[in-house]
């Protein structure tokens, strides 16, 4: 069996385009990749030419996940275990790769309806280091963990389990959590050491309810904690400790309404199931309705 290797990039849908370069640069520590295309423009947060686009028009959500297999002999073989599996897919023009700068693309969307892309060969700039777009302790944790986690919308959770580990994800339920709606029980997969790359069993209106980018060093996130205090966003939940992955996060309003989860200090992935009921500390609910309003 053929697997993903790592979450590499993400297309985003977006409203605001200055609100989201003064937010993904000020704010988080990203750099802005600009390359005179009207319609979008890229954040970087290593030596990928990118790893996220921006798509600048009426809408704020996910536009597209994009997932990494090793080579093109995996991409082919992906390409057989989507058919024998019944999965609908299409293998990506010559230009539609050339547009997400990889050398080869297959598309197709999870049961959610999220679009979702197989790639391989990702653009990689040695020649262009990373520039943060604030000063920065450390840098972000990517390399073999890719670019962090998402937390997506789950209209089905055993279908979007059975999509997700065909592509060679694995995990399990991390939680029992307390809604206004009942008791959610969200799935986190991982395919790499990251403890997770998806999630989801939270209700969410939007595909993206929150992607979470983890630092290596806590003073980056302590600067980032202090500035969106400063700056007066919204935070849905204060900063505290999750029990699943045992990193140090708080979640904040993006420019866009979705949750951006800043981290440091994650485990790895486990082998082994478990739940939680509640986190180590902290995480209280502060500003609700933004999609996240549980008892963590």
């Amino acid at each position: 069996m053929v697997k993903v290797t790592e979450l590499g990039y993400l297309g985003l849908n977006i409203s605001d385009a200055q609100a989201w370069r003064n937010y993904a640069t000020e704010v988080v520590g990203l750099e802005v990749l600009d390359e005179g295309e009207s319609d979008r423009f890229f954040l970087r947060m290593d030596n990928w030419h990118h790893r996220f686009v921006m798509h600048v028009g009426k809408q704020d959500d996910m536009a597209y996940m994009g997932w990494r297999v090793a080579d093109s002999g995996a991409l082919k073989a992906m390409e057989q275990q989507l058919r024998d599996a019944g999965v609908e897919y299409r293998v990506a023009s010559n230009e539609e790769a050339a547009e997400r700068h990889v050398l080869g693309l297959l598309k197709l969307k999870d049961p959610s309806g999220i679009p979702t892309e197989i790639f391989c060969g990702p653009r990689i700039d040695n020649h262009l280091p990373f520039h943060p777009g604030r000063r920065m302790h450390g840098k972000f944790v990517t390399g073999a963990e890719g670019l962090g986690h998402c937390l997506i919308a789950a209209k089905d959770p055993a279908a979007t389990w059975n999509f997700y580990s065909l592509l060679g994800l694995t995990g399990a339920v991390g939680y029992h959590l307390e809604t206004p709606m009942g008791v959610a029980k969200p799935f986190f997969m991982h395919c790499n050491d990251r403890h997770h790359s998806v999630a989801f069993g939270v209700p969410s209106e939007k595909f993206l309810n929150h992607m979470m980018l983890e630092y290596t060093a806590l003073n980056d996130l302590g600067m980032a904690h202090d500035i969106v205090r400063q700056r007066g966003f919204p935070v849905a939940l204060q900063l505290g400790k999750h029990s699943n992955d045992d990193a140090l996060t708080f979640y904040s309003g993006s420019p866009s309404g979705w949750l951006m989860e800043l981290g440091w200090g994650s485990c790895k992935s486990q082998t082994q199931e478990q739940y939680h009921l509640l986190d180590v500390f902290g995480h209280g609910p502060e500003a609700t309705g933004m999609g996240l309003d549980v008892k963590l």
